[in-house]
């Protein structure tokens, strides 16, 4: 894994652990730390699995962005990565890919433009959600340390 350990830590905060499936504010069964690949309703994990499937689904991520061959993000500092891979995670590959708030860190749009498209994205369901607000805040500030 590329990221800190802060960034896991805080990754594992954010998504809570279930150690049996369930299905998440936008209706997709979920298990462990926000893995849905392959989950259905009644599956059920240890803890250490659930730890391994994060360092898996992490260490996804973080080969996807790299996939994109973005020098932003191939050159990013430690924080920044940590920042862009929590939201990948839980946003996921596509979203990151085709959003605005990527494309303003690509051309180094100044903080506040960042923040503003950064922070759109606390949505789920059609609900703002405040556990997404409190991630979507953590990003932003990791991300400028």
């Amino acid at each position: 894994m590329y990221i800190t350990k802060l960034a896991f830590e805080k990754i594992k905060e954010f998504e809570g652990c279930r150690l049996q499936a369930y299905q998440d504010a936008a209706g997709v069964w979920t298990i462990g730390y926000g893995h849905t690949y392959g989950v259905r309703e009644g599956d059920k994990i240890s803890q250490q699995y659930a730890e391994d499937m994060l360092k898996e689904d992490i260490e996804h991520v973080e080969r996807q962005l790299m996939a994109l061959h973005d020098s932003e993000v191939l050159n990013m500092a430690p924080q920044q990565l940590d920042a862009v891979v929590s939201f990948v995670f839980n946003l996921g590959i596509k979203r990151w890919q085709y959003s605005t708030l990527r494309r303003c860190i690509m051309l180094g749009k100044p903080k506040e433009v960042i923040r503003k498209e950064w922070m759109r994205w606390v949505y789920a369901g059609g609900k703002q959600l405040p556990g997404l607000v409190k991630r979507r805040q953590w990003e932003f500030n990791r991300f400028f340390e």
